[in-house]
C-alpha cells in the first residue's frame, strides 16, 4: 500500500492506496496548526498497520509541514517520504515554466492529465485561483489570480460594514442590499475573469485547450463559465499516483 498526499495551505489530503492504484481510504484536515499530535489523531483514520506501506509520496506548497510530515512518517514506516521534486519529473513531462517556483500541486494536475495529444488548461479554484497550460507533453506555465475565499474574507475583515458572505450562485448582476452587491461582484467577476484569462491564453498560444477545473468552487461555477469544460476532483491525486511509478 502507499500514502499518497496533498499538502496546501488550507487543508492537507491524505490518500491510502493499495497496488492497483484504488483509494481505499482518505483523510482530510487543516494545515494550520500543524503539529505532532494533530497528526498522529489523523493518521490514526487512516492506517493501523504501517509496515504495509511500501510507497510514500506528497506533493507540497508549505515546506514546514511537509519537513514535519517526513519526520513523523519515516518514525512510522522506516521508508523514505518522497516529495514529487524529489523525483526526475522530466520522465513524464517537459517543463517550460521556472521548476523551482511552480507548485508541486500544480506539476501533479498536469501530469494526471498527460496523454500527449490534448492540450489543457487547468483551472483549480485552491488558496489561490491558478490557470495552468498544458500542450501536449509540456507544461507551459501558468496563471496566479487570488483566491476567492481569501479575498471574500480580507473584504470582510477591511471593511466595516461588510459581513462575512457565503457565495453561490445567483441570476441578476445588480445587488439590492450589502450581501447580494458583494455576491455579484465575486460572482459575476470571478466568472468575467475565469473567461477572459481562458481567452487570453487561447490568443496567445494560438491552439485549442480542453478546460478542466477542480477545487473547492468548482462546482459553482461549473455552469457559468462560457468554454465547454471538465469537472475533475480527484485531479490531484491521480497525477501522484502516475508520479509514484518513479519510486521503485
Amino acid at each position: 500500500m502507499y500514502i499518497l498526499g496533498d499538502i496546501g495551505n488550507s487543508d492537507t489530503k491524505v490518500f491510502l492506496v493499495n497496488s492497483k492504484n484504488k483509494i481505499l481510504k482518505k483523510i482530510s484536515f487543516p494545515s494550520n496548526p500543524a503539529t505532532i499530535q494533530i497528526l498522529n489523531k489523523n493518521f490514526k483514520l487512516l492506517i493501523k498497520d504501517y509496515k504495509k506501506i511500501k510507497k510514500i509520496l506528497f506533493c507540497s506548497v508549505v515546506p514546514k509541514n511537509l519537513n514535519l510530515i517526513k519526520k513523523f512518517l519515516s518514525k512510522k514506516t522506516k521508508i523514505k517520504c518522497h516529495e514529487i521534486k524529489d523525483l526526475n519529473l522530466r520522465n513524464f513531462i517537459k517543463i517550460k515554466a521556472n521548476y523551482r517556483q511552480v507548485g508541486s500541486d500544480r506539476l501533479a494536475n498536469a501530469i494526471s492529465l498527460l496523454n500527449h495529444k490534448d492540450n489543457f488548461i487547468v483551472l483549480d479554484f485552491g488558496t489561490a485561483t491558478t490557470f495552468d497550460v498544458l500542450t501536449g507533453n509540456t507544461y507551459c506555465g501558468g496563471v496566479i489570480a487570488p483566491g476567492i475565499q481569501i479575498s471574500l474574507n480580507t473584504l470582510s475583515d477591511k471593511a466595516s460594514l461588510i459581513p462575512k458572505i457565503n457565495l453561490k450562485k445567483i441570476r441578476r448582476v445588480i445587488g439590492v442590499d450589502t450581501n447580494s452587491a458583494v455576491r455579484s461582484g465575486f460572482f459575476w467577476g470571478y466568472a468575467g475573469l475565469i473567461d477572459n484569462i481562458i481567452n487570453l491564453i487561447k490568443k496567445e498560444t494560438r491552439k485549442s485547450y480542453k478546460i478542466v477545473i477542480t477545487g473547492g468552487f468548482s462546482k459553482l461555477f461549473k455552469s457559468s463559465i462560457k468554454t465547454k469544460i471538465i469537472e475533475n476532483k480527484n485531479i490531484t491525486i491521480k497525477g501522484l499516483i502516475k508520479i509514484s511509478k518513479l519510486i521503485k
